[in-house]
């Protein structure tokens, strides 16, 4: 596989892609044709144009699945995908619905390189189990494309001792979550992404990830960590600590 996740596509204060500009740009191919999928936003026109603003100076071809009717066929045709964030649960209902769940799981299995950012690398794990995301549509199934075998959460935000909301934090959501399957999740906090290449998992970016298992704290994990040992592990869903 071969795959840089970001846990966020827009940085406080900068442009789109921008904080992570290098590192996208040295991942895609040269000259690349990028196969983008907007599909996590209602406008997929005015989303492939942002795509194409913040890509076109370093030489990216971006193009909209969605445009010219055959999204499989333009995956096809495309040196490396971008897969964009808005809410999951909208964007595995139309990675379902146009085929390209399936394709991009051929594709990516035969080497195209995938970039996902938000809701775009909630499809590389396992399930959707671990979205932020309100279900504001029912996908068919909660099965992603399973690129990596754990899961990831990202806009990991930690728990703030000075707030008075009483609503869960995302780590006891987490903990929630290991209660019933037996999973990794990785998260990744803003400015923070994933690198795989082959059978080698890195940390990267501005802020150092946090990672949960069932039975232990969790633990930090910092930039340039490398974390292959989770590309190893056998994920079991829907099995209850005892």
């Amino acid at each position: 596989m071969n795959l840089l996740l970001l846990s966020n596509s827009t940085q406080y204060g900068r442009g789109y892609l921008e904080h992570a500009l290098d590192t996208v740009t040295a991942f895609l191919p040269a000259r690349a044709r990028l196969a983008f999928v907007p599909y996590a936003l209602a406008d997929h026109d005015a989303y492939t144009a942002k795509v194409r603003d913040a890509l076109t100076g370093a030489g990216i071809d971006v193009h909209g699945v969605h445009e010219g009717g055959d999204p499989v066929g333009r995956l096809a045709e495309a040196d490396a995908v971008f897969v964009g964030g808005g809410n999951s649960f909208r964007l595995l209902t139309a990675l379902y619905r146009t085929g390209l769940r399936d394709a991009l799981i051929e594709a990516v299995g035969d080497g195209l390189p995938y970039m996902g950012a938000s809701a775009g690398t909630n499809m590389a794990a396992p399930t959707l189990r671990t979205t932020n995301d309100m279900p504001i549509v029912q996908p068919p199934s909660f099965e992603a494309l399973g690129l990596v075998p754990f899961q990831i959460n990202p806009h990991y935000l930690d728990p703030d001792p000075r707030s008075t909301h009483k609503g869960e934090t995302r780590e006891e959501r987490l903990t929630e979550f290991l209660e019933e399957n037996d999973v990794p999740v990785l998260g990744l906090r803003e400015g923070s992404w994933l690198r795989v290449a082959g059978n080698r998992a890195a940390v990267g970016g501005e802020n150092d990830a946090r990672l949960f298992r069932r039975g232990t704290a969790p633990r930090e994990v910092p930039v340039g960590s490398d974390v292959s040992e989770l590309l190893a592990v056998t994920p079991e869903y829907d099995t209850p600590a005892r």
